[in-house]
């Protein structure tokens, strides 16, 4: 239905944006890949994928057109919803996704929190063809998160994500916790990344 969409952004969160387009605001659900790309920026184009179910229409978006495209591919096996997908995407960037299936990588796909063995090797089983004929999968840079928040702050913030991304809020509590035990964050999505090895 929607290609992209070009807007200013008036919301963000490493799950969500609202973006207004010509006075319409679109609340868009998005992986943690994309929020690191339009952290800090004030306007942004995205390319989206509408996902309608009996209950609910969810506008999901896309920083680059090969990460909507993995997004497609991984909803199309059995098993992996939309939620799992942006798990996947929040997890693993795209080029990661894009080799681990390539190169048979169970492990890597198992990394992902509600991917087991038999979902990793049916990923493999089933997108091997498909991401061979996708567009080159390059790796885009993380923009630095030069905010200056406090720890706390990054804390509440990777612990509203975690929920967003349908983690349990105690399991979300643990894995931040423990997380920030682990290492100094360097941003929100250094801190979320770490965060989800846990949950």
């Amino acid at each position: 239905m929607f290609a992209y969409l070009t807007g200013k952004i008036t919301y963000r969160s490493p799950a969500l944006i609202h973006l207004e387009v010509q006075g319409v605001g679109y609340e868009i659900q998005i992986s943690l890949n994309t929020f690191s790309q339009i952290a800090h920026l004030e306007t942004c184009r995205l390319y989206t994928y509408l996902h309608v179910q009996e209950d609910a229409h969810t506008l999901y978006g896309f920083y680059d057109v090969a990460e909507k495209e993995i997004f497609r591919l991984l909803i199309g096996v059995s098993g992996v919803g939309a939620a799992t997908a942006r798990m996947i995407l929040s997890r693993l960037t795209p080029e990661e996704i894009h080799r681990a299936i390539l190169s048979d990588d169970e492990q890597a796909l198992s990394s992902v929190k509600g991917i087991g063995p038999k979902t990793a090797k049916r990923l493999i089983l089933e997108l091997k063809d498909k991401m061979l004929q996708l567009p080159a999968v390059t790796a885009i840079p993380t923009a630095e998160d030069s905010t200056g928040f406090s720890h706390n702050s990054f804390a509440r913030d990777a612990l509203n994500a975690l929920v967003a991304l349908g983690i349990a809020k105690q399991t979300a509590e643990a894995a931040v916790s423990k997380a920030l035990k682990e290492a100094t964050p360097q941003s929100l999505e250094d801190l979320i990344k770490h965060s989800l090895k846990y949950a």
